[in-house]
Parts: C-alpha cells; structure tokens; sequence
C-alpha cells in the first residue's frame, strides 16, 4: 500500500523542520508530483512559506511560488497535520551544547509530537545529522511505544542531508542520497521513496553506517582544514606564501586534494559534527584525539588572525585599541546570507574587546550583534577605505571589488586570498 502511493505520487509527504534542509526538500517532493505539508514552530517561516516567499537561497522562487499557487506545498505550526502524512522527513537542527555534547533535543521533541499521529504504512526518516545511534535507540522506541510493528506496520530509516549552501553544481536532487533502513522492509520503502526525486541512491546496512559517514564526511573536512590552517601558520613563520604551497601541491596529478586555510571554520556542519562523534566515542573508551585536535586547531584561528593583525598594525606604527578595522565579510562562506557559527562574528568579538573602531561591510548581512552591542552593514566606498586603519577580509564574497579595496585600502588583511585576482600592485596586501 505504502509503496504503490509513493509510486503513482498519491502519498502525503511531511517535512518537520523548514531552514536550510527541509525548504528545498519540500520544494523538491512538490515539484516531483506529491502533496508537501511543511511543519515548523516559527510562524514567520510559515506564512512566508504560504506566500510563496522564499528565504533560502537554494530555493528557487518560481518552482517555490509554483507549488503553494498549485497547493502542492502548504505550512503549519500545528503538529496535527502529519496525521495525514504517509512519508515524515525529519529535518531540524542538532546544534551543540555550550560544553559542546550533541543537542537533539529537537529531535526529541518532534519524535515525541510525532509519535501521537504515527500510523500503519507511514514512513519516518531522520535527515538532521546526528551520532551513530540515535534512529534506532531514540526516534525508533518513542514511535514503536503504541505497538506498531518496525518494517511490517511502521518503516523508520536515516537519511543524511548534504547541502552545501551557495552550491550551483549539486542540489538535493543531483546529490547522491545515502538510506539505512531499520529493517529490509524500511530500506526498501525508502530508497523507494527517495528514487523519486533523487537521482543516484546508495542503500546501506543500517541506520547506524548512514550516521557513522554523515559525520565522517564533515570529520574528514575538519580534519584537512586544521591541517591547512597550522600548514599556513607555519608558512607565516617561515615567510612563505601558503597558497601558493597549496596550489602548487595540487599540481600533482593524484593522492592530493587541496584545502585551503581561513579565519576558522563555519556553517551548519564542520563546526559541529566532529565533536558529536567524539562524544559518542566516549561510550566505547575510546577519546578521538585527532578530531578533537583538528577542532582545537580550527577553533583557534580568530586568535590567531587577531594577533597577525596586532603584528600588521605594529609594523606600520599603529596600535590595536582604537585602530579604524573595516571589516569584509561575515557569512561563513562566501555568496551565501548563512552566518551559522561563521568565524567572523568570533573575530568581530575578539576586536571589539580590544576597542577597536569596528565596521563591517557585508552585501548579505544588513546588520550583526556583537555582545550585546549592534552593527549596521556600510559600503565599503573609497572614502571608507581610504580612512580605515586596515581592510580585513573574512568573506570573499564575489561582490567585493578588490582591485578597488587594495587601491584605496591603506592595508589589507586577506584571510581568504580574495585578492589573488588583483593584477596591479599589492604591496599593501597581507595574507593569512
């Protein structure tokens, strides 16, 4: 019955959670030919949703604005509506603790809204990336609690998101999909689901090697990036230009994958999912020292920028407190409005603690809180550029004119190598 509807497109798809992940999820499940309910607790979300009015940038706005004018996509606040659902998608954030231990809380709260609506031939997949563990010891038990039989009455799987935000290339619908159902049964209903919409789906054993390589995927960036962040410290050192280091390792034509160095690490995974494994690793006496290491190393990178720029400034017979610091950039990545854990707003932090006159240009941003204190976006006019005591780039957003900013700009600080592409004189110019 199950399989027969998510064929002929006759299911009801739920998506819990509707940022990043689930917003293009849903759009995509629309566009496919199925009827989306969106779920999410914030209500601007849903009545923006219900206007066909995007807020992601991943989503288009035509395909967006489309399936709500065909009432394919509806939202709502209220949990009830999965009741009618034969597919749940569960997508909503699994952030960190202060002492940095995996919050699933929402995930908890979901399962547990989710469980008083559960029924016979429905399919519940977990999409918000987790520790190894937590569909079968968590979500699993709360949804079987009322009886219903796992891989006969009810299919539970994990299925990995992989977005990367500002990405033209891959979509959800081109990137390869990972499945671990609980049972055969759940495996098949889900790769069955997801076959749909995605074009390549790779089944696995179980829920918990899905887990296991959604976080191993992000560990292995983790990884690489502090490797390259200490690699560039010690280039700094040695007086050596690390990027050109870099891209003249990556000259070789096999067993090398460039990496390249920043002011730390950002965004929705990096930042976060190495410590959810190194946590679950202390449940097997087992203390993950490189992944922890890596995040100590990448972690540390606003400390070190502030100290350079300390350097910079000394050299040219200025001081920090006070100095005129016209910051470029503070999304996590370039061309993307995401600014989840970007290390920008840490070094922002950092140089409002040492007084410093600080402003920031960002085309994506309009405005940032710094400890309490608030900041408006400026144009980084030539006026502006011209009085600062220093341009810092933190964001190479492809906005930015840098031929421009290393023109006027008395000095420029680029922890992004932004202005590889300027052809005239840069003397001014000091890299990461």
């Amino acid at each position: 019955m199950l399989l027969e509807k998510i064929k002929n497109r006759t299911a009801v798809i739920g998506v819990v959670g509707l940022g990043y992940v689930g917003l293009p999820l849903a759009v995509l499940q629309a566009k496919t030919g199925y009827k989306v309910v969106g779920v999410d607790e914030m209500a601007e979300k849903i009545e923006r949703v219900n206007r066909g009015e995007n807020y992601i940038s991943d989503v288009d706005n035509a395909e967006l604005s489309q399936a709500v004018g065909a009432g394919r996509l509806t939202a709502t606040t209220d949990f009830a509506a999965l009741r009618g659902c034969d597919v749940v998608l569960i997508c909503v954030p699994t952030p960190l603790t202060k002492n940095k231990e995996p919050d699933i809380s929402a995930v908890v709260s979901v399962t547990k809204q989710l469980a008083k609506y559960v029924h016979p031939e429905m399919l519940v997949v977990l999409e918000s990336t987790t520790y190894p563990g937590t569909t079968e010891e968590v979500i699993l038990p709360t949804l079987t609690e009322g009886g219903l039989k796992v891989g006969q009455e009810i299919f539970v799987a994990f299925s990995p998101e992989r977005v990367d935000p500002g990405n033209h290339s891959f979509k959800t619908h081109n990137t390869f999909k990972l499945v671990g159902g609980v049972t055969p049964a759940c495996l098949t209903a889900a790769r069955t689901f997801y076959e749909q919409s995605i074009v390549k789906i790779f089944p696995l054993s179980s829920p918990r090697v899905a887990e296991m390589t959604k976080v191993f995927e992000n560990v292995f960036r983790s990884v690489n990036i502090a490797l390259v962040n200490e690699l560039a410290q010690l280039c700094d050192r040695m007086g050596l230009n690390v990027y050109e280091v870099i891209d003249a390792a990556a000259t070789k034509n096999f067993g090398f994958m460039p990496f390249y160095p920043g002011p730390g690490v950002g965004g929705h995974c990096i930042p976060l999912d190495p410590y959810y494994l190194a946590w679950k690793s202390k449940e097997y006496d087992m203390h993950t020292r490189f992944i922890e290491l890596a995040g100590e190393i990448n972690e540390g990178m606003p400390y070190y920028v502030l100290a350079k720029l300390q350097r910079l400034l000394n050299r040219h017979g200025r001081c920090l407190n006070g100095a005129d610091i016209l910051v470029l950039g503070v999304t996590y990545k370039a061309d993307v409005a995401d600014w989840r854990e970007t290390p920008a707003i840490k070094v922002m932090e950092l140089l409002q603690r040492e007084s410093v006159k600080l402003t920031y240009a960002d085309p994506f941003t309009p405005s940032v809180e710094i400890e309490g204190r608030s900041y408006a976006a400026v144009e980084a006019t030539d006026e502006r550029l011209e009085r600062c005591a220093c341009a810092l780039v933190l964001t190479a957003h492809s906005a930015f004119d840098f031929e421009r900013i290393v023109r006027h700009a008395p000095l420029v600080f680029d922890t992004r190598n932004g202005t590889k592409t300027v052809t005239g004189k840069k003397d001014n110019v000091v890299l990461l």
